[in-house]
């Protein structure tokens, strides 16, 4: 499925942005109108990401995930992140 989501992303905006070593958290592909589709993210799950692969406590991951990745505003082809619990 992730391949799939890269490749279909790949197609219809050459410019979208991924967050790097966050694979396991891409979940789809959000299209707005008069904008660019981009990536979309589940946010616990990038959380999960951190606190597996990096030892972080959930805080931390939580913390570094507001301040970097929610927090920064990287234009119109920047990734969505999608809070489902």
């Amino acid at each position: 499925m992730l391949e799939i989501i890269k490749e279909r992303l790949s197609e219809c905006n050459p410019e979208a942005l991924f967050i790097d070593g966050f694979d396991n958290a891409l979940i789809g592909i959000a299209r707005r109108c008069g904008s660019p589709d981009v990536a979309v993210y589940d946010y616990a799950k990038c959380v999960d990401v951190m606190v597996d692969r990096d030892g972080m406590s959930h805080d931390e991951a939580v913390e570094y995930m507001e301040y970097n990745v929610a927090g920064a505003y990287v234009g119109e082809n920047g990734p969505i992140l999608v809070d489902l619990e």
